[in-house]
């Protein structure tokens, strides 16, 4: 602005125009508005020189980028808005007034309870103008050599679908099962292959796969285990309204972007979706691999963040935007696929406020 300024007086002056400029009234105002608008529009007759003129217009815009620099940072034009959440115990009064004051505007519950209860809760809820989006299983045994154990976990499950459709919520999480104990590749050492149609896998590493048999038999098992079990929920859930939303945890199963898209994609049910975790396989693969890759099939996501190691080979867990998540690609990658929808911070530490802070940022694209 200041440079076009100067180019319209200079060139004036060296044609002999006279020109005559004036200095804007000066306004005392808290207002912001108020400023700019008396600066815009209010004259004083003293006229100004040239150089008096270049001088008076590079302050004023100055103080006027000084002042915008003030305001809250806007959101990019994203298509999609990410509502920010925490996950809670019970949904009471006491749970949810500071969440509601922080700048939240919903929770997931880890609270499975009777019908009638999940109800109340939601009406606390509501009454603060808060959603109880989202109930949170949990792992499950649906792999368990034991019947009896599959039964129980189906029953559990059963259970957080009624209870999340009284509380209003329209998705659970859940972790069918885990596998552990057994030799398997670190997390930098997968190159998996698998059967497009059953999922099974037939390569972990790119070498000496045979030390990994027992890893690569557990896996398979646990699919197929897991799709039986998911499938006899379907039902339910379709009837309750209420997504079954499936976790990746660090559970050492389906460990890469394209096999856990053909897991979850395989019910072809819109009631089974994935609940991604941006922080949890940031050991195995950039988060934006794993959005643009489950598409479609995202239901919900959990935020928190993970610090690589220098030599990008383990790490630990760290508070939203300390780590090595690249958040503004995240975000960039979550519009592409249109997601619009709930995010609950995983996490602990840190103020309510301050993660509300950093929510906002990520959900702007910072």
């Amino acid at each position: 602005m200041v440079s076009a300024v100067a180019a319209v007086a200079a060139s004036a002056g060296r044609k002999g125009v006279n020109l005559r400029f004036y200095v804007p009234k000066k306004v005392t105002t808290n207002s912001l508005e108020t400023q700019i608008t008396t600066s815009h529009y209010s004259f004083m007759h003293e006229p100004l020189s040239r150089r008096q003129f270049i001088t008076t217009a590079t302050a004023t815009t100055a103080g006027l980028l000084t002042m915008l620099s003030g305001l809250p940072t806007r959101a990019a034009d994203f298509r999609g808005k990410i509502r920010k959440a925490m996950i809670v115990k019970e949904v009471t009064e006491k749970a949810l007034e500071p969440l509601k004051a922080a700048g939240f505007g919903g929770v997931e519950t880890t609270h499975i309870c009777p019908e009638a209860e999940a109800a109340a809760g939601r009406a606390v809820a509501e009454k603060l103008g808060l959603k109880v989006h989202s109930v949170l299983r949990g792992w499950m045994e649906f792999n368990s050599p034991d019947p009896k154990k599959v039964d129980e976990s189906l029953e559990k499950t059963r259970l957080a679908l009624r209870a999340a459709s009284a509380y209003g919520a329209d998705a659970i999480l859940l972790v069918p099962c885990r596998i552990s104990g057994m030799p398997m590749p670190e997390a930098w050492e997968f190159d998996i292959a698998f059967d497009g149609k059953t999922g099974h896998v037939t390569r972990v590493a790119a070498v000496d796969n045979a030390r990994f048999e027992t890893y690569i038999k557990a896996q398979n098992h646990a699919t197929d285990t897991s799709r039986d079990a998911v499938e006899k929920l379907i039902p339910l859930a379709q009837q309750s309204k209420v997504v079954i939303a499936l976790e990746n945890v660090w559970n050492n199963l389906w460990v890469k972007p394209d096999l856990f898209r053909q897991f979850v994609g395989s019910f072809g049910s819109p009631w089974v979706k994935a609940y991604f975790d941006i922080g949890n396989h940031v050991k195995y693969a950039p988060p934006q691999e794993w959005v643009k890759t489950l598409d479609g099939l995202i239901a919900k996501l959990h935020i928190k963040d993970f610090q690589l190691n220098p030599d990008g080979h383990g790490g630990k867990f760290v508070h939203p935007r300390d780590g090595s998540v690249d958040w503004p690609a995240v975000r960039r990658a979550l519009d592409d696929i249109g997601y619009d929808g709930w995010a609950s911070i995983e996490d602990g530490g840190l103020p309510l406020a301050e993660f509300s802070r950093r929510f906002d940022l990520i959900e702007a694209g910072k």
